[in-house]
């Protein structure tokens, strides 16, 4: 029986499909102009937005998608599935105090800032200390080698997870021309990995006997 209830999937399902659809539907009701290599997701769901509710939707729907897949998430290290959780209510506080029209709003952009460092590391910080591909849970011959390729996959995950944040962080605080980009790469990237945690624990997970 796996340790995971089955309705972590839909919460881990639905966070990439609420912020891409999000932002795929919102961009498109956007006059012409808009231009998501440029422009960030805030933009979207900014008080001066057109139709900003829908982005606005997106964004709340994918804060309560990692709070609910982080308490669903429970062969998890409590470590990993805080961080997770705090990702999700950061994401929901950014959604409270939008982006001011023409930019700014320091509660605004330190949610922002909270929520993606929270999701870029709790992979690595997600794996107990006798991990197996569950994430930790699975009584195995300590032999086989499963724990440590588990932490160095989560702590390579965080890496590449903290690249593109890095990346998006020059371009944010430069101004740059690809911030647009970036912060959607890195967005979809960590909106994704909870997904891949669910899905690892409900394919090998079982519960110890």
């Amino acid at each position: 029986m796996s340790a995971v209830p089955r309705w972590a999937l839909l919460s881990a399902a639905g966070a990439p499909l609420f912020l891409i659809g999000g932002w795929t539907l919102a961009q498109a009701a956007q006059p012409d102009g808009f231009d998501p290599v440029r422009q960030t997701i805030s933009a979207l769901a900014a008080a001066d937005a057109d139709q900003r509710w829908i982005m606005t939707v997106g964004l709340a729907g994918l804060g309560i998608c990692h709070l609910a897949t982080a308490l669903g998430l429970v062969v998890a290290a409590p470590a990993g599935r805080g961080l997770l959780a705090l990702g999700g209510l950061a994401t929901l506080v950014l959604v409270a105090f939008p982006q001011h029209p023409g930019g700014g709003s320091t509660t605004h952009v330190v949610a922002a800032g909270v929520a993606f460092v929270a999701l870029a590391v709790w992979p690595a910080l997600a794996v107990h200390h006798r991990a197996a591909p569950s994430l930790g849970r699975v009584r195995r011959d300590p032999r086989d080698g499963s724990a440590p390729r588990v932490r160095w996959t989560a702590l390579a995950v965080t890496a590449a997870l903290l690249g593109l944040l890095g990346w998006f962080a020059v371009e944010f605080f430069t101004d740059g021309a690809w911030i647009g980009l970036t912060e959607r790469l890195v967005a979809a990237a960590e909106a994704v990995v909870p997904l891949a945690a669910v899905l690892a624990a409900l394919t090998f997970g079982r519960r110890p006997g």
